[in-house]
């Protein structure tokens, strides 16, 4: 997989940009100046950023892998340390399905019924490959979400979801918690005792 330069990073026009990103060639980023990314985060092949009026917002130490959509009027906000794993779908808006409305961007606003909704995910969360995150919707600090789960409604901190639609089978362990902060403090650059001198 080749990445970007930081230079082609810079030029791309993202509203925040931190550092040690990585970002593939192959990545689609639609609307960049509405897109913020915190440090050592990394995008893989093929993912699209296609960011609405909300913007998208990534945290540090986020690894979305490849085929992943982030897709929407609406915000996205992808907290520090997610996993969002390949063929992934975030929407923050979606088509009316009900026939209440015509569907697809081709069609005029006025004759369309799409609902927006700002999606959350938080913190520690990880969500497996092919799985769907509906608009509207906040996914908890640390919940889990299974492979080819669909994701309708807010999840639940520390819980893991599987299912179509998603409903929380048991517990996540909490023990990530402990090795974050192992990890933040082990980054931090060490400042000399001034009484060793």
């Amino acid at each position: 997989m080749a990445f970007l330069t930081e230079s082609a990073l810079r030029r791309i026009g993202f509203a925040e940009l931190g550092k040690n990103v990585l970002i593939s060639e192959k990545a689609s980023i639609y609307n960049p100046s509405r897109i913020r990314i915190g440090d050592n985060s990394r995008i893989d092949d093929f993912c699209i950023l296609s960011a609405g009026e909300g913007g998208i917002a990534i945290g540090s130490h986020v690894h979305i892998a490849c085929y992943v959509s982030c897709i929407g009027a609406e915000s996205i906000v992808i907290e520090d340390f997610v996993g969002l794993s390949g063929r992934v779908s975030v929407y923050s808006s979606t088509d009316d399905f009900s026939g209440a409305g015509l569907t697809n961007p081709t069609v005029p606003e006025r004759y369309r019924n799409v609902r927006n909704g700002k999606v959350f995910i938080r913190k520690h969360a990880i969500v497996g490959a092919g799985a769907v995150i509906m608009p509207g919707l906040e996914i908890g600090e640390g919940a889990a979400i299974g492979a080819l789960s669909f994701v309708a409604g807010d999840c639940k901190p520390f819980m893991m979801y599987m299912g179509t639609p998603a409903r929380a089978i048991r517990e996540r362990s909490r023990a990530l918690l402990n090795l974050e902060r192992d990890f933040l403090e082990n980054q931090r650059p060490q400042t000399p005792d001034p009484g060793a001198l």
